[in-house]
Parts: structure tokens; C-alpha cells; sequence
């Protein structure tokens, strides 16, 4: 096995770890045993290293040439909201950093690099790092990605750094004629700071877009007046509940598949319907599965 020991404290790239004489089946054989993970393309950092926004930005400054500022997903993630596909997890996107105007790119394998107009007001510090502010990163994953997970950015950006859709829809203003911006006007009336996960935001978004009311979130179920179980998405005055479930069955333990399954026949027992919802569930087929259920359901009640 190899050392452990031999790695730095901290962040370190690939050609870093062949400075230490690791080789790429070492790098290799640290990742497949967790020792190591990956924080950015081409970038790690052992495992027993908290996540934080140091050790991201101290990762981020090994994959960026100075003078870029770093845009996008990327900012978004060094403004601690996490916004990756789930493939990507997997296999890691390029840093996303850009030059101002008539700037030399950035000519890096890891950085998917471009130029871009951004006034003084749009860039702030990070630990050192030039990055989007959090107002202007959220307004332009709402232009650029697809439609639920630009309102999973929009609601999670809300949530953690309390921008407001007032703030978002003046703002937006000076994004006329810009590709996205009919998509970002449509998804700011629905932004909502209380969504705490992006899978809640995307099971929102499709019930709203088959024309469904809106859920409350963060509903408490309470019990003679005593708050017993909170849930994501709820119309709780037809006692209908929806609930993402996206751990697969065999990745739970035997205690967690019995809570829910007990929680779930207390909510029946005291009149509500859970619609379940698990991944793989927006594919076209499977998504009016549930949808028509949840139409029953309401139309029932």
C-alpha cells in the first residue's frame, strides 16, 4: 500500500504527486481505497481533510493561471453550493474560469476557460481568489444550465446566501438579449430559499410544470400539537405528501429502511398519501407515473 504519509497537508495535483515518486496505478490504487478523493479535475487531497472553503480555494488555485476569474459551477462551488451533475461526481468537469475581454485564455487541460464581460461590481475575493459574487453566479447558471438545475442553483443560492427573487429580478435586468436570459425570467417567480436540496427543487419545478399547485416546504406534521415529522413537500390541507427518496434500496441499512417504512404507515395511519419519488423517476414515462398519482391523490381529497 502505498504511503500515505508521503502526501501533502493539503491540495496537490497529479504532477505534484509524481514529484513525490507516486505513480498514476498509486494515484490510482489511493483513490479506489479512499485515501485520496478528488476535489477538481487533475487535483486531490487525502481524504481525512475536511471540505471546506480553504481547502477549496487552496485546490482551485493550483488549476487557475493568475488574473482569471473563476465563473459558473465552479463559483458556485466556492460559494459552497454544490451544483454537479451526478455523473460528474464520478468523473470530474474542468474548472470553469474565464479572462476579461482581450485577455489571453487560458490554455490548461483542467480549466474550460473563454472571455467574458464582467463589471467591477461582479467579481469579489475568495480566500484570494477572484470569483463571480454569489448574485451574479446564480444569474448565470439560471441562463446556462438546464431548466431544473437552474432553479435547483437559483433556490440553493437563495438558501445559503439569502438572495431574494426581488434581488434576482432587478438584477436580471441587464441581462437583456443575453442567450438563457427567457429561461432565467421564467424560473425567478419560483425561487424559494426554504428548498434544502436540489432534488426538492427539481421535484417542485415538475409538479408545477404539469400544472399542479404549488407544495408547501418544510412542512410540520404535528401530533396533538407537538411537531413529529417535517416534510420536504406537502399539501396539508389534502394531507398529500411527496417525498424524494434517492438512496438506492441496497445502499440503506436495515435500520434506515424500517424508520421509513414506519414512518411512513404512521403518516397513512393519520390520513396522508405519500407520493414516493426516487431517481430515475423525471425520465418521461416514469415522471407521469407519479405525477398522475399525485393528480389522484389531490383531486381525491
Amino acid at each position: 500500500m502505498t504511503q500515505i504519509s508521503l502526501l501533502p497537508a493539503g491540495p496537490f495535483t497529479r504532477a505534484d504527486a509524481r514529484d513525490l515518486g507516486l505513480s498514476s496505478f498509486q494515484i490510482a490504487e489511493l483513490l479506489r481505497c479512499r485515501r485520496i478523493r478528488r476535489v477538481l479535475r487533475n487535483v486531490y487531497v487525502a481524504c481525512d481533510v475536511p471540505d471546506a472553503v480553504e481547502v477549496r480555494a487552496a485546490a482551485a488555485a493550483l488549476a487557475v493561471v493568475p488574473g482569471a476569474v473563476f465563473v459558473d459551477r465552479t463559483a458556485a462551488w466556492l460559494h459552497g453550493v454544490d451544483v454537479l451533475d451526478y455523473r460528474e461526481l464520478e468523473v470530474l468537469p474542468p474548472v470553469e474560469c474565464v479572462v476579461l475581454r482581450d485577455r489571453s485564455r487560458i490554455e490548461r487541460p483542467e480549466c474550460r476557460s473563454g472571455e467574458r464581460d464582467l463589471a467591477p461590481t461582479d467579481v469579489m475575493r475568495v480566500r484570494g481568489l477572484r470569483v463571480t459574487t454569489p448574485l451574479r453566479t446564480a444569474l448565470d447558471l439560471g441562463c446556462s444550465l438546464s431548466r431544473p438545475d437552474a432553479l435547483a442553483a437559483l433556490d440553493m443560492f437563495a438558501r445559503v446566501h439569502g438572495l431574494t427573487r426581488a434581488e434576482l429580478e432587478t438584477s436580471a435586468e441587464r441581462y437583456r438579449g443575453r442567450r438563457g436570459v427567457v429561461q432565467l425570467r421564467s424560473l425567478l417567480p419560483l425561487v424559494d430559499g426554504l428548498a434544502e436540496s436540489a432534488r426538492e427543487s427539481r421535484t417542485r419545478l415538475a409538479i408545477l410544470d404539469d400544472g399542479l399547485p404549488a407544495p408547501r416546504l418544510q412542512h410540520w406534521v404535528e401530533d396533538h400539537g407537538v411537531p413529529v415529522f417535517r416534510l420536504d413537500l406537502a399539501y396539508p390541507r389534502h394531507r398529500v405528501a411527496v417525498e424524494y427518496d434517492g438512496a438506492e434500496w441496497h445502499d440503506q441499512t436495515d435500520e434506515q429502511r424500517e424508520g421509513d417504512r414506519w414512518r411512513r404507515r404512521w403518516l397513512a395511519d393519520h390520513g396522508w398519501t405519500v407520493i414516493v419519488v426516487r431517481r430515475g423517476d423525471f425520465a418521461a414515462g416514469r415522471r407521469a407515473r407519479w405525477l398522475d398519482e399525485l393528480r389522484a391523490a389531490l383531486r381525491t381529497r
